[in-house]
């Protein structure tokens, strides 16, 4: 329970400490943030083990921040420095660590599928005890790499779990506007694949269905799908106001948050401190009161928990800040790292 929620406390400090790098121009590209959506990170990735593979999609962060990667080298990266997870070259979207089989963040929406399946393949060809993790959005469901990756899951008995992230909106159109089924869940029964939807605002939820589903997996009964039904307090990066969403809607769901610390305003502005104190309770307040009603922690050790995590967030962006940008020499040395028998053509100018 004190794992769960410091990492859910950390998620959310993280991605607001990004939010203001990105508003004082210490991010550049692209920066899609997580705040609302933190109980699925880390609920299903709580339901893991060391030896499974994740494959995540260009809002990451803080699947790489619960897998274990140093915050440090989190925001390092998030700002293009040497330090970075990924030396600096590889930015918000492109987090990997093949040390903790994280295999990495990827911007191309449906991308996730034929990786994943490369992996699981890999897995069952040799057969080890090993699941694979793939996040996705409600959006990536109508690509075509989506049916062909659960066809070929289904067909060859794959140890994958899909796990939809379902927070309503494909960049800035509503699911019901994108997607003739709505119920993401229903698809996989056309692959003959268990699926079930869970309340993604729930960690405790996300996290039991997700360890039934790994067992499954691991048991050899093939591929298992969740839709975790959850909401991204901002816009789909920074870069959008999301005013295409009623006020309503947002205030409803941030009235059942998993965070206290909630960001208030889906807007380009970083709230201020006030404005994210009068969003009042969220779902990791929720959690915070079960685990108090429940014995598990008290006020004074979530309050040194929000401490912790406010620390090692700081600590974090210090680092990132003081860290060097990655040279030429850096580039040459990453393009030539998994070369074996090519052979390089120079044309005399």
């Amino acid at each position: 329970m004190r794992a769960m929620l410091r990492d859910m406390l950390r998620a959310r400090a993280f991605e607001e400490a990004a939010a203001q790098g990105y508003a004082q121009g210490q991010i550049a590209g692209f920066l899609h943030l997580y705040p609302g959506e933190e109980a699925v990170a880390v609920g299903v990735l709580h339901a893991a083990e060391p030896g499974d593979y994740v494959v995540s999609t260009y809002r990451e962060h803080v699947h790489a921040l619960v897998r274990g990667i140093p915050a440090r080298e989190i925001m390092a990266e998030l700002q293009g420095k040497i330090t970075g997870i990924s030396k600096g070259m590889g930015g918000s979207m492109h987090l990997f660590d093949a040390s903790r089989r994280f295999l990495g963040g990827y911007a191309i929406v449906g991308e996730t599928f034929p990786i994943a399946l490369g992996a699981a393949y890999a897995v069952a060809y040799r057969r080890l005890p090993e699941a694979v993790i793939c996040f996705f959005g409600d959006g990536a469901v109508n690509q075509g790499t989506f049916h062909e990756s659960l066809n070929m899951a289904a067909l060859w008995k794959l140890p994958i779990l899909f796990v939809c992230e379902n927070n309503h909106y494909q960049i800035g159109t509503e699911i019901h506007r994108h997607s003739a089924v709505t119920e993401v869940y229903k698809r996989a029964c056309s692959y003959g694949i268990p699926a079930e939807k869970v309340d993604g605002m729930d960690v405790l939820a996300v996290h039991a269905a997700a360890r039934k589903a790994l067992e499954r997996v691991r048991s050899s009964d093939g591929p298992q799908f969740l839709e975790l039904e959850t909401y991204r307090y901002r816009g789909h990066s920074m870069a959008d106001p999301a005013s295409y969403r009623p006020n309503v809607e947002l205030n409803a769901y941030q009235a059942n948050d998993p965070i206290a610390a909630a960001i208030h305003e889906a807007e380009s502005a970083y709230p201020s401190p006030e404005a994210m104190a009068a969003a009042g309770a969220d779902c990791i307040s929720h959690f915070s009161d079960h685990c108090c009603q429940e014995g598990h922690l008290d006020e004074a050790e979530i309050t040194r928990l929000r401490q912790e995590v406010q620390t090692e967030v700081e600590d974090a962006v210090r680092f990132a800040q003081q860290s060097a940008e990655p040279d030429m020499q850096d580039v040459w040395s990453v393009f030539h790292h998994n070369r074996r028998y090519e052979v390089l053509m120079e044309t005399a100018q």
